[in-house]
């Protein structure tokens, strides 16, 4: 069934169209005056009358869709689930992590580094669009938050927190805290999650890497504290094990990087929490487009006349080249 903004449009094209006709007519008799020798118009002036009819035509057409559909309401922006992004972090919380060897003077606790970089990631992402999920991992792993919308409640736990308490003392397996990972983003959207792992390192089997589902974009590796120089703890030599943790990240397919001096750069982070946005011309709906011809009909009809007066034909009657004088 034709609405009736269509029917607007039709009559208002007809109409136009018949008064411009009647309007070339009445020129036609002038045009020797008006046009000068050529009796004939600048060649782009000659598509002015359609131009008109056209703009006359998509204006009602806007104005009468504007005023038959319902007013948009403008409400606080709400995240669609196809945009929502998890971040699930994995922190090491074992006794090594308290050693104070890393940042740029080598002052800071493990721990705190990792919440400085972890506090730089969550200043340059869109909080409101990630869902953030923290497993503190040491002799097996413990979820701490899950999917949470909140930054603040991850923040608090990463910020000294003695989480090593809830665990039995003995080796850190970091292939304990990957495996939770995998199964609490198991059922979400599909490349929708990303998998940050802090840690000084850990003792890496020949077999036994997890396996991550599908809705796990990449993984990224972020090594804490001083790759070069160890300090002893309980009789041990500890130290960043680089060469450990860039080996999980190979073998998980993510990336590795050394965050005991260096933040994430924005380019890592925007590549590691890129959202693939629907194309916005898919969103526009009647209304944005009853709203552009209208707009675009009214710079037409406000700019075509003064066009038409300063370029509309290069005959200027009562005027002489320059340089010629009348003798």
């Amino acid at each position: 069934m034709v609405s009736p903004p269509e029917i607007a449009f039709v009559a208002v094209l007809v109409i136009a169209l018949g008064s411009e006709l009647l309007h070339a007519t009445r020129i036609s008799r002038i045009s020797l005056l008006a046009f000068g020798p050529s009796e004939k118009p600048a060649l782009w002036a000659r598509g002015a009358p359609f131009a008109r009819c056209l703009s006359l035509a998509a204006a009602g057409w806007g104005l009468l869709t504007l005023l038959e559909i319902n007013p948009k309401v403008y409400k606080a922006k709400t995240v669609e689930e196809s945009e929502i992004q998890h971040i699930v972090i994995v922190l090491d919380v074992s006794p090594s992590m308290k050693l104070e060897d890393a940042g740029v003077d080598g002052s800071q606790s493990r721990r705190k580094r990792a919440f400085e970089l972890m506090e730089s990631f969550f200043k340059r992402i869109s909080i409101d669009q990630m869902r953030l999920s923290l497993i503190a991992v040491y002799n097996g792993a413990k979820p701490v938050v899950v999917d949470t919308r909140d930054a603040d409640v991850v923040r608090n736990f990463l910020d000294g927190i003695d989480m090593y308490t809830a665990f039995e003392s003995g080796k850190t397996h970091l292939f304990d805290g990957l495996e939770l990972a995998a199964e609490l983003s198991e059922n979400w959207r599909r490349e929708s999650t990303t998998i940050v792992l802090l840690s000084d390192g850990d003792t890496v089997p020949a077999k036994g890497m997890p396996k991550m589902p599908k809705s796990v974009k990449t993984v990224l590796v972020v090594g804490i504290g001083n790759p070069t120089t160890g300090t002893f703890l309980d009789g041990k030599h500890s130290r960043q094990d680089s060469s450990t943790l860039r080996q999980i990240a190979l073998r998980l397919g993510g990336h590795y990087h050394d965050g005991n001096e260096k933040h994430l750069s924005s380019e890592t982070i925007g590549n590691l929490t890129a959202v693939e946005n629907e194309n916005p011309l898919k969103k526009l709906t009647r209304r944005e487009y009853a709203l552009v011809a209208v707009a675009l009909s009214a710079i037409i009809l406000g700019l075509l006349p003064v066009l038409l007066v300063r370029f509309g034909t290069r005959w200027q009657p009562g005027t002489q080249p320059a340089g010629k004088h009348s003798q």
